[in-house]
């Protein structure tokens, strides 16, 4: 009989023991029980008002406005090559010179044969108007003045035909020079001194570098929202988290049979844009805009397929359950439907450390980041 009493009474000091060592853990784990959160202001982000834009996704590559393929226009020997690639260059700068020994020869004989055209016209026409002369005294025959006609008639047609083979020959000898049509840089070099130029074969490319513009693709199903003038915003490959802007200035009248995307042209705005051309580009555009209350990602905390938020109110951190709307491709924001209101203070980079409830300390310490982290996971 002793021994279970003994044995009952050590079994209620224990569960005696375990309460308290029970009550004990639920104080240290209040919220009020943990030391406050250190928050700075950059910690803290304002739930505000903004323009939600939304538009059909447009992808393409940077190629500049103004470029050219220099082609040869005679078939010769490249003797110079004078620019290469990267090379910037003025209008009008000799980039290319070819053989023109054949072509000045004929040059040559073009203009003898004129000079003897023009002999030979100056001899008819003296001739015919002594026939007309003697024509008037009655010492001709009308015979005799028609045939001094015909022949300053031929003479005439074969100086004409002379004075073009000269002009021909001048015009080849000229495009042995290949020149710059306008400001710009050599984007690339196709030839070098000693090749054999053939009528159409390319010599270099020319670009001008502050006529970039994106040339899009989007997808066929979305034209009916796409209109000229609308403002897009894109990133551009090699040029990180930077964001350019610009405005839909043509829209191409047919779509591709392959791929049923339709070409869109966009024209940078004023300001900063790439200077090189093939870049690959990715953006949005704004085909349509409204005010809504927007949440950047880095705000949200997720557990499962539920969102929340961290609000300060009242000196304590709250945790907030969200309604999410649609995500502005432009800035990765979300449209927030319910859960926040205007003027919202949140904890901009929430830890899973925070407990709901936490008294916060507002500081003005530079390391708040840090501080706030290791408050909240005291």
């Amino acid at each position: 009989m002793t021994r279970i009493s003994l044995t009952i009474l050590a079994m209620v000091l224990s569960l005696a023991g375990c309460s308290k060592d029970s009550a004990k853990a639920d104080k240290a784990a209040s919220p009020d029980s943990l030391p406050a959160l250190l928050v700075a202001p950059q910690d803290l982000m304002t739930v505000q008002n903004n323009t939600l834009s939304m538009g059909p996704t447009l992808t393409g590559t940077v190629q500049p406005q103004r470029r050219a393929d220099l082609r040869a226009e005679v078939s010769s020997v490249v003797v110079q090559v004078l620019k290469d690639n990267g090379d910037r260059v003025r209008r009008g700068d000799l980039l290319v010179r070819l053989d023109d020994t054949a072509i000045r020869d004929s040059l040559n004989s073009a203009q003898e044969a004129q000079r003897a055209a023009v002999q030979s016209y100056e001899q008819a026409e003296r001739q015919l108007q002594r026939l007309k002369t003697l024509r008037e005294s009655g010492m001709a025959s009308t015979q005799q003045l028609e045939d001094a006609e015909n022949r300053r008639n031929t003479t005439q047609s074969d100086l004409a035909a002379a004075k073009t083979r000269e002009v021909q020959a001048r015009q080849q000898l000229q495009h042995t020079l290949v020149s710059a049509p306008f400001d710009g840089i050599v984007s690339e070099r196709k030839v070098s001194a000693g090749d054999t130029a053939q009528i159409g074969k390319e010599l270099l490319k020319v670009m001008d570098p502050t006529s970039m513009r994106l040339e899009g693709l989007v997808s066929a199903d979305a034209v009916a929202e796409v209109k000229v003038g609308q403002a897009v915003r894109f990133r551009v490959n090699g040029y990180g988290p930077q964001e350019f802007s610009g405005m839909v200035t043509r829209i191409n009248p047919a779509a591709n049979a392959n791929t049923r995307q339709l070409e869109v042209l966009v024209e940078f705005s004023t300001g900063k844009q790439p200077q090189l051309a093939g870049l690959y580009a990715e953006g949005n555009i704004e085909a349509s805009q409204q005010s809504a209350l927007m949440m950047p990602s880095a705000a949200l905390a997720r557990e499962g397929d539920k969102t929340y938020a961290w609000r300060v109110k009242g000196g304590v951190v709250q945790k907030v359950s969200l309604v999410l709307g649609e995500r502005d491709p432009r800035r990765g924001d979300f449209a927030l439907r319910s859960g926040l209101s205007e003027g919202d203070q949140l904890i901009r980079n929430p830890t899973s450390a925070l407990k709901d409830g936490q008294k916060v300390q507002l500081t003005a310490s530079t390391a708040a980041p840090a501080s706030t982290a290791a408050s909240a996971g005291k």
